[in-house]
């Protein structure tokens, strides 16, 4: 990418990884106790974008924009923006306060920009989500990239039910645990080397398989590979292997402690329902008879398993804090590759579904978590403000494919019942 060189009236300092090693200029500290940064270029077109980033175990420094995108967008005039949150894991909770604090902070600093918009990566897209959903609304429009935009709880429901599937079909003996997790990148670990050892197997890819499926992984993950064929079996069986443990073993650890114990639930699940209803059935049940196992016997295996039940005081922390109500307040865009094991593009189609015309869905035929091109992360700012001028949404602009993934199992949005 070319190197764009501009003059830049930077508020950002430089910080150290957390908090505690060094004290933050207090030019730079909201109300709550988070760090914010700012960029504004001499040529400031008026648009202030606001970053949030993705999951991070620490706090870290505040960020404008990621390093590969930084130079391009003040090159074009835009301000950039964003906060540490005040916390590292998930934190939502913090999040959302201390980006719109950051959005005051630069107002009262640089003056009232004409045009806000959010965008973030991962968990910063749920963030830019609730961001767009919140009412009176701070910012003008979103753009939700590689988002885990179906909310925590959904999403971790989806989890788990691949997990359990997992547990229990492939290594019921491995001490894997699937909620109640004490350790992440331990039990990570314990997964991984089971996965290693079923993949072996035509039976255990099998199993992955079935269990992936019930996860929403899709099946194609592997940036360095292309695409499978539609019927090719066992190339798809081998890419949800490969992203198998990263992408339905999500660190619990932290969402368990801030809600204050499980929150994610079996209780009521139908696997053979859910395996239907994912459209990749056929895929699972020709894996099977090449291994030479019987798909109805493990999934009466499946469903006799002890359910999991969830904590209701935890549910509602996770409903309050981490799972959208699907009603953006503002123009939003979601931004999603479609082969990306680790946040799976079921979670958009359900975000989507519930949200109607207020969000528009983009997909990139690309594999892979958060891996677009800045070519791709300035298109989907144009196509937004191109919708925020107009007051419509525009043709699907160029780089971008129709998609339809599959469904969202678990869908569950904040004041309607979840799945």
């Amino acid at each position: 990418m070319k190197r764009w060189l501009v003059p830049v009236v930077s508020m950002a300092v430089l910080v150290s990884p957390t908090a505690a090693q060094s004290p933050a200029d207090p030019a730079q500290l909201l109300p709550g106790g988070a760090r914010w940064a700012s960029e504004r270029p001499a040529n400031w077109n008026g648009t202030l974008l606001l970053w949030s980033r993705g999951y991070s175990p620490t706090v870290g420094k505040p960020e404008t924009a990621p390093a590969a995108l930084r130079e391009a967008l003040l090159a074009r005039g835009y301000a950039i923006a964003g906060s540490d949150y005040g916390s590292g894991g998930w934190a939502l909770e913090e999040a959302v306060p201390a980006q719109r604090a950051t959005i005051a902070a630069f107002a009262a600093r640089h003056g009232k920009p004409k045009r806000v918009i959010a965008w973030g990566y991962s968990m910063g897209g749920l963030v830019t989500t609730a961001l767009a959903e919140q009412r009176p609304a701070a910012i003008d429009g979103a753009v939700a990239l590689c988002a885990s935009i179906g909310g925590a709880v959904g999403m971790m429901n989806m989890a788990l039910d691949g997990a359990t599937a997992f547990r229990t079909l492939v290594a019921p003996d491995a001490g894997i645990r699937v909620v109640d997790i004490d350790d992440d990148m331990a039990n990570g670990k314990k997964v991984e080397a089971a996965v290693a050892d079923a993949a072996a197997t035509p039976a255990g890819r099998a199993r992955i398989a079935l269990a992936g499926v019930l996860a929403g992984i899709p099946g194609w993950t592997s940036r360095d590979r292309a695409e499978p064929a539609p019927t090719d079996y066992a190339a798809q069986a081998d890419e949800i292997a490969r992203s198998f443990s990263r992408g339905v073993f999500l660190p619990r650890l932290d969402q368990e402690r801030r809600a204050g114990g499980v929150f994610s639930w079996t209780t009521g699940v139908d696997y053979r329902r859910q395996l239907d209803q994912s459209g990749r059935r056929a895929m699972v049940a020709a894996l099977y008879r090449a291994a030479g196992l019987d798909l109805d016997a493990d999934l009466k295996r499946l469903q006799a398993a002890p359910p999991i039940a969830a904590k209701p005081a935890a549910v509602r922390y996770m409903m309050q804090h981490y799972t959208p109500n699907a009603r953006a307040a503002v123009p939003l865009i979601a931004v999603q590759a479609i082969g990306d094991g680790l946040t799976a593009p079921a979670l958009q189609r359900g975000y989507a579904e519930a949200a109607g015309a207020r969000v528009q869905s983009l997909w990139v035929r690309q594999a892979g978590h958060c891996t677009f091109t800045p070519d791709t992360v300035l298109a989907s700012i144009r196509y937004l403000e191109a919708r925020l001028d107009s007051g419509r949404w525009p043709g699907r602009p160029a780089g971008f494919v129709a998609h339809t993934p599959s469904p969202m199992l678990r869908p569950c949005v904040r004041g309607v019942r979840c799945k």
